[in-house]
């Protein structure tokens, strides 16, 4: 089900992530407005669920750099031994919807995301944002209060912020070798990872991983009253 934002309970780094610099700023008196009146204000939609359909494999790439990007980083990460999944796309969702997604091991979900549409938000002359590497790894033990850690290589935090129950790395300049490095080192420091799924059933533990992240995600947002319904005539 799709909610819409409320940008009055949204803070200035969110609002520039969301919008960019120049979108922030054109936004900024209405926010500040619905501020002071105490009252909300509606802005984007964004999808309260997270759903994944698998795609047929095909040449990957909205241009010949990215599509050599691509290879290059499942070249990598099967390397590093990665259980390669096949291609899902993330309709609901904006930005990289796009994931090629592999397991590690027994307890890491990784996901190769990236968009085929021009991002018109973050540049200027919108171009096709680079591709990324994200990993995520639920914990056995939950008694910190931290449920998983996740490790991305995204070239902008993430909007809204995330739920304070996940441990987020952002490392955007890292190899996917070194990414890994560092995800492993992040889940030691709060202990061992939670196995994920049976072999046979990789993909849906993968799909499972992520949404139970989303779902967290969900939870915070609206616990910040983030989340405003939607009227029906409104769409």
């Amino acid at each position: 089900m799709p909610a819409r934002l409320n940008l009055a309970a949204l803070t200035a780094e969110e609002l520039q992530v969301l919008y960019g610099v120049n979108g922030a700023q054109a936004v900024l008196p209405d926010v500040s407005r619905a501020r002071l009146e105490g009252r909300t204000l509606a802005g984007p939609e964004i999808q309260t669920t997270l759903t994944f359909t698998p795609l047929p494999e095909r040449g990957w790439g909205a241009s010949p750099e990215q599509t050599r990007t691509l290879a290059a980083e499942d070249a990598a990460l099967r390397g590093l031994g990665a259980q390669e999944l096949g291609v899902h796309y993330a309709p609901l969702i904006s930005g990289a919807r796009h994931q090629r997604a592999y397991l590690l091991e027994p307890d890491t979900a990784l996901a190769l995301r990236w968009s085929e549409t021009p991002d018109t938000t973050h540049s200027p002359h919108g171009q096709t944002p680079p591709p990324f590497v994200q990993a995520v790894t639920w914990l056995k033990d939950r008694a910190s209060g931290v449920a998983c850690v996740l490790t991305t290589a995204a070239p902008q935090p993430p909007t809204p912020t995330l739920s304070e129950q996940i441990d987020l790395h952002r490392w955007p300049d890292l190899t996917a070798a070194a990414l890994l490095d560092a995800h492993r080192a992040h889940v030691l420091r709060h202990g061992r990872g939670q196995k994920l799924t049976p072999t046979e059933h990789a993909a849906e533990g993968w799909g499972k991983a992520w949404q139970a992240v989303y779902a967290l995600n969900v939870a915070a947002w609206t616990r910040r009253g983030l989340l405003l319904d939607i009227v029906p005539d409104e769409r």
